[in-house]
């Protein structure tokens, strides 16, 4: 289960540059965390800081109970990695963030990921070059940003030992390419990182649209999720059991 920067700073009111606190990412990816038996991979943007802050980033996000964080090679105040006028740092501060962040990891199943924004700014090979150079820096696995087409995560995929991950963002760099035509060139993993909140604030646009026009949202309750659906989501009984249980005291015959 992926938990996007751009998400969590979109649903602050925030653009996707950086704004948004070790605190405010790890209070957001242990919430989550906790409502699914998934693993969950959280972006850490550039690790919020030098190597140091970067090595308590892990460690933090490890306690928020988060499976995995990528870490970006981007300069901070970072830029969302699909539009133009990225930079990035060089490849030596690059390799140390991902060497703190492996130093710094107490739990071995914790997956340190490398994300590359290089490819838009210097080209493919200075991305096949920065991403073994994170994988030998210890990187669990590679996010290789801003792919043009599928020749170039096969490309990616020759490159490296470790597994690779495709970001399938609409409105991006990349072509919207298939689950299994990504599968067929080798890559690991694919993220729809904002995906669904597009889809969510699409709807809620729409359904403030027919509210102005009409007054009403009754044509719009067809496709609202129910509420028993989201009573089933939220385990709404567990919790009136478990109250049940606990509070089976009777004040009736107490004195006043």
């Amino acid at each position: 289960m992926y938990i996007s920067g751009a998400v969590m700073a979109n649903e602050l009111g925030l653009p996707d540059i950086g704004l948004t606190t070790l605190t405010e990412v790890a209070q957001r990816g242990g919430q989550i965390s906790r409502m699914t038996d998934l693993p969950t991979l959280i972006d850490g943007d550039t690790g919020f800081g030098e190597p140091m802050n970067v090595a308590r980033t892990i460690q933090v996000l490890e306690d928020a109970g988060v499976s995995g964080v990528h870490l970006e090679d981007q300069v901070n105040p970072k830029r969302c990695g699909h539009l133009d006028g990225k930079d990035v740092v060089d490849t030596k501060t690059a390799v140390n963030r991902i060497r703190a962040a492996v130093q710094a990891r107490r739990d071995p199943d914790f997956v340190i990921m490398a994300r590359t924004d290089i490819r838009g700014v210097e080209g493919l090979q200075a991305s096949l070059d920065r991403a073994k150079a994170l994988q030998d820096a210890g990187a669990d696995a590679i996010f290789a940003e801003a792919m043009a087409d599928l020749g170039e995560f096969e490309a990616m995929r020759a490159a490296v030992q470790v597994p690779i991950l495709a970001n399938m963002t609409e409105f991006g760099k990349s072509d919207l390419f298939t689950v299994q035509q990504l599968q067929d060139v080798g890559v690991n993993m694919v993220i729809f990182p904002v995906s669904l909140q597009r889809i969510a604030m699409g709807a809620i646009e729409r359904g403030l649209d027919v509210l102005a026009a009409t007054g009403t949202l009754v044509s719009e309750v067809p496709s609202m999720q129910t509420r028993a659906r989201l009573y089933e989501l939220v385990d709404y009984a567990a919790y009136g059991e478990f109250d049940a249980d606990v509070f089976t005291f009777d004040l009736r015959n107490n004195r006043s």
